[in-house]
């Protein structure tokens, strides 16, 4: 096996703490697509069955969720390696939540859903990395609702924020009305209006019309 190839999945955290003799045998067994995606190129839609395990390997992703009601649609930015949404991979809806399109050139590795059931779940440790990806994606949901502001405009428009994002870092987007955001988190339009300009002016948001510009969401969270 080449050395890049053995750096490559040594990125991912499925593949963490495997040796150079395990990685050898996967490969030998399981079949890896390489996918290149020029920018602005969809790689999955929202609602489309989840089949495969897609790793994000280099380039820029976006996420763009769009909410049931389809009152607003939330886009994050993802610029280091990551398994694309493992838990939708089984369970009562195994659909993909978001949609992925590429930003910049985009380099992904999948690999089918049959491969990981009858050669990859053999490994110990590729299991118990999978069973840790799932547990810390709920736990970070339940931090998530104990974190729930219901008073002060800021503080709810932040966790408004927050609860929408896969990752609490990086470059977010939301297109929303103002008035449905005043209505989500139970404010006036005007004061929701005169906190969104006050972040601005400190420069942690950027408005657009109809658009909320967080160029870093941690630095957001950090401020509140």
């Amino acid at each position: 096996m080449e050395s890049s190839m053995y750096d490559t999945l040594l990125q991912l955290p499925l593949f963490q703490g495997l040796g150079k003799t395990d990685l050898t045998n996967i490969l030998s067994k399981v079949k890896l697509s390489f996918h290149t995606y020029a920018p602005e190129e969809t790689i999955v839609k929202q609602g489309d069955k989840c089949e495969e395990l897609m790793f994000f390997l280099s380039g820029q992703l976006v996420a763009k969720t769009e909410h049931a009601d389809g009152n607003y649609t939330f886009s994050e930015v993802f610029l280091k390696p990551m398994v694309i949404e493992p838990y939708s991979l089984f369970g009562l809806h195994p659909n993909y939540h978001s949609t992925y399109k590429a930003r910049h050139e985009v380099r992904m590795l999948i690999i089918n859903k049959k491969y990981m059931l009858t050669e990859l779940n053999h490994y110990e440790i590729f299991r118990i990395n999978y069973l840790n990806i799932l547990s810390n994606q709920v736990q970070n949901e339940h931090n998530k609702l104990h974190k729930v502001y219901t008073t002060g405009i800021r503080k709810k428009i932040i966790n408004f924020l927050a609860i929408q994002a896969l990752k609490p870092e990086g470059e977010k987007s939301i297109r929303i009305k103002m008035e449905d955001l005043a209505n989500i988190i139970d404010e006036t339009r005007i004061n929701v209006s005169r906190e969104l300009n006050d972040m601005q002016d400190k420069g942690l948001i950027e408005l657009k019309r109809k658009s909320i510009i967080i160029p870093a969401l941690e630095k957001l969270i950090n401020a509140n």
